[in-house]
């Protein structure tokens, strides 16, 4: 018999996949306004194209691994 650990007592402390890809997801558009407020307050106009890249991926990849892990939630027990 293999040995099982008990449950832990407080279920909400526990983070699952999906709930970490969409804290991860809220941590990068954070990130993302605060740059683009930093650009703001520097006197630019526009945010610059290398900035709105890196949000772009980082918000895009997020979203894809919360939609992998949203699809094949019945596979992974």
């Amino acid at each position: 018999m293999t040995d099982q650990a008990p449950p832990p007592a407080d279920d909400e402390a526990q983070e699952n996949e999906v709930l970490r890809a969409a804290r991860e997801l809220q941590q990068q558009r954070e990130a993302a306004e605060a740059a683009e407020a930093a650009d703001k307050e520097a006197g630019k106009s526009r945010r610059g194209w290398k900035t709105a890249a890196a949000a772009g991926l980082g918000i895009g990849s997020a979203a894809v691994i919360a939609a992998l892990l949203y699809a094949n939630r019945g596979k992974i027990k």
